[in-house]
């Protein structure tokens, strides 16, 4: 039998996690968010009862777990807590044909907004959770790391787009690149103008 040193894994360097696996949400009415998650997401169930739901749109087993607790009340808004969970698409295209297919569901985004590294599309689900629906901008993490270094001491929250304009702009090939160029913040405004809670 092989012998193994959970310190001699520990000296290789950092460990962290391989990937990310779901997020769990307590709810008082568990079929309505169920049915708001499968919805946005494209999702299919995993596991459910009466109690729980387990969902996941990828090879993943669960990416989205929903408990309905006996005893849950209605929290204020805004409370400290999560303050949203993303999803990313793998481009522009993906992104905007999601809107299109939730805005026919008559489930629309409450901000919009061109972070520099990631289109952003914020909703909010049907017990006030915000969820982003995003696609990032640039191809490596050294990109996203220079624009943030060079643009996020002006503007660390972005500036509000149309989705319907950007999406009028894309069907008519005006070039990936440029729908993704971040506009700089209008005079006289601060970052904080750009926020939708």
């Amino acid at each position: 039998m092989a012998v193994r040193s959970i310190d001699a894994i520990a000296s290789k360097g950092a460990i962290v996690p391989a990937k990310f696996g779901h997020i769990v949400l307590r709810t008082i009415d568990m079929p309505r968010l169920r049915d708001w998650y499968l919805t946005v997401l494209q999702a299919r169930i995993a596991y459910q009862n009466e109690q729980v739901c387990f969902m996941t749109y990828d090879d993943e087993h669960h990416r989205i777990g929903i408990v309905q607790l006996p005893g849950l009340a209605v929290h204020p808004t805004p409370s400290p807590g999560l303050e949203h969970s993303s999803f990313t698409y793998a481009d522009l295209g993906q992104l905007l044909a999601t809107y299109r297919r939730l805005k026919a569901a008559r489930i629309e985004p409450f901000w919009t907004i061109n972070h520099g590294p990631t289109i952003s599309m914020y909703y909010r689900d049907p017990d006030g959770n915000k969820v982003e629906l995003q696609v990032d901008v640039f191809a490596t993490a050294a990109e996203t790391n220079a624009f943030l270094d060079q643009y996020y001491p002006e503007n660390f929250m972005g500036i509000i787009f149309d989705p319907e304009e950007m999406i009028r702009k894309f069907e008519a090939g005006v070039p990936i690149v440029e729908l993704y160029k971040r506009p700089e913040l209008p005079q006289g405004m601060t970052p904080w103008d750009m926020h939708r809670p």
